[in-house]
C-alpha cells in the first residue's frame, strides 16, 4: 500500500509540474502563511497585532440529533519588541468553557531568513497542524488523518530554528520538543494515555506542566521553487514521557517515528491537496501489558482533495466544490498481544462547498460517508455545516 500512495504521489508532483508553465496565480501563494506567520510578517508600524480566528459548526450523524457548537474562538496576539524580537501567542477558548495556550513562543530574527524559536508551538507535520484557520482548508471538520495519526493541534514546549533558503526555494525548521506523555500515576495504579482508537492524541501536553525526561527531534522541509504547488517532507523521533516514580518501569515509555509528505497545489480555479503520514511505535507490547491498553504499533493516514473555484477568477467571493478522499488506520500494525482491530481502519468521502463570501469569512456545507473495515460494524454518515472567520 505505501509503495502505490508514493507512486500516486509522483504522477501528481509530474503532473503539477507539467502544468507549471501556464500558471497565472500569485506567486505570493507558495508563502501561504497561517496565523503566527502573518504576526511575525506584519509589516505595519504598529508593536501591538490583534486578530482572531474562530469555527461555529453544525454536525447531524445520520439517524441522531444534530449539534451545535463554537468550536473554536483564537485570539491572535503578538508584540514586536524591535525589527529583531517577536512574541507570538494564540489563546483558545474550546465550545465556550476551556481555555487553551495554542501558541506562545519567543521569535528571534538573527539573520535574513533565520529565526531562533523557543516557547509553546506547533509540531511541523503535514498540512493542518500548522494551518488549521477555518479559511485555509475545505470541509467544516479537519480532515480526520490530521486528528487520529498526526493529532492536531499538536503543540508543545522545545526550542530550534525557522529559516529559509530563498535561492533554493526551500524552508527549514527544527526543534527540540518535549515529548507525548505515555502513562502516568492514577492513585497506585499505573494509567496509560494513548490507546488503540485514539492513538497518541491522549498523550499531548499542551504545554500544561509538562514532563520531560527525553526530549524529541522534530523537523521539516517545504520545497515551493515551482508556481502554485508546495511540498513537505516532515519527521518526528523520540520517545514517550512519563512520570519519574514509573519512567523505568518496563513499558512506561515507547518509542515513536513519524513521517509524513504533504502536498499542495493551485491552477487557475483548480486546487489539490494530499497528505501521507505514517508512525511507528516500538516497544507497545509492554505497554499494553503494562495498561491494558490497546495501542497499535502502527498508524497510518492519507487523503487526496480535489476542489474547483465555481466563480471566475475577477470575481472577488470564491465558491469552492469539493471533494476529499482519507483512508486512516491506528491499528496498521500490531504487536503479538494485540488483535489488529478492523473498526480502526477507517475511510471517509467528504463531498461539499466552501463560499468565501469576503476575504476572511467562509460559509461551509458538506456531507461526509463513512465506512470501517470491520464486518457488520456500522458508521453513521455525516452532515456538517459552519462558519468560519480568520483577521
Amino acid at each position: 500500500m505505501i509503495k502505490n500512495l508514493f507512486f500516486f504521489a509522483l504522477i501528481i508532483v509530474n503532473i503539477s509540474f507539467s502544468q507549471t508553465v501556464n500558471d497565472s496565480i500569485n506567486t505570493e501563494y507558495k508563502i501561504q502563511n497561517n496565523a503566527s506567520q502573518s504576526m511575525i510578517s506584519d509589516s505595519s508600524e504598529n508593536n501591538l497585532t490583534l486578530g482572531a480566528y474562530g469555527e461555529l459548526t453544525y454536525n447531524q450523524p445520520e439517524g441522531k440529533n444534530g449539534e451545535l457548537d463554537v468550536q473554536r474562538l483564537v485570539l491572535l496576539l503578538a508584540y514586536r519588541f524591535n525589527d529583531e524580537v517577536q512574541f507570538i501567542s494564540e489563546i483558545e477558548i474550546e465550545h465556550v468553557e476551556e481555555i487553551f495556550i495554542e501558541q506562545a513562543f519567543v521569535n528571534y530574527s538573527i539573520g535574513n531568513n533565520v529565526s531562533l524559536r523557543g516557547g509553546l508551538m506547533l509540531v511541523p507535520m503535514g498540512i493542518i497542524n500548522e494551518y488549521h484557520e477555518p479559511t485555509t482548508f475545505n470541509g467544516t471538520e479537519r480532515p480526520a488523518v490530521d486528528n487520529k495519526i498526526v493529532p492536531t493541534t499538536w503543540r508543545e514546549l522545545g526550542v530550534g530554528v525557522n529559516a529559509r533558503f530563498t535561492d533554493a526555494s526551500l524552508s527549514f525548521q527544527a526543534y527540540i520538543f518535549n515529548g507525548f506523555k505515555s502513562t502516568e500515576l492514577d492513585g497506585e495504579e499505573i494509567k496509560g494515555l494513548l490507546e488503540g482508537n485514539s492513538g497518541l492524541r491522549g498523550g499531548r501536553q499542551k504545554g500544561i506542566k509538562s514532563t520531560v525526561d527525553s526530549p524529541t527531534f522534530s523537523t521539516k522541509i517545504d520545497f515551493y521553487g515551482i508556481l502554485g504547488l508546495r511540498l513537505g517532507l516532515s519527521g518526528y523521533f523520540g520517545k514517550t514521557q512519563a512520570e519519574d516514580s514509573i519512567e523505568n518501569i518496563e513499558g512506561a515509555i515507547i518509542g515513536i517515528t513519524m513521517l509524513g509528505f504533504d502536498a499542495r497545489y493551485k491552477y487557475k480555479r483548480f486546487e489539490a491537496r494530499g497528505e501521507f503520514i505514517y508512525t511507528s511505535l516500538r516497544d507497545t507490547d509492554s505497554y499494553n501489558d503494562l495498561t491494558g491498553k490497546d495501542l497499535g504499533s502502527a498508524l497510518m493516514g492519507y487523503y487526496i482533495e480535489g476542489g474547483y473555484n465555481v466563480f471566475p477568477l475577477s470575481a472577488e467571493q470564491r465558491l469552492i466544490a469539493f471533494i476529499r478522499y482519507e483512508q486512516y488506520d491506528t491499528h496498521a500494525e500490531t504487536e503479538y498481544n494485540i488483535v489488529k482491530d478492523d473498526s480502526f481502519n477507517r475511510t471517509d468521502i467528504t463531498m461539499g462547498l466552501s463560499y468565501h463570501i469576503v476575504d476572511g469569512v467562509v460559509l461551509k456545507g458538506d456531507y461526509q460517508f463513512k465506512d470501517n473495515e470491520r464486518s457488520g460494524s456500522d458508521v453513521n454518515n455525516q452532515l456538517n455545516f459552519g462558519i468560519g472567520v480568520w483577521f
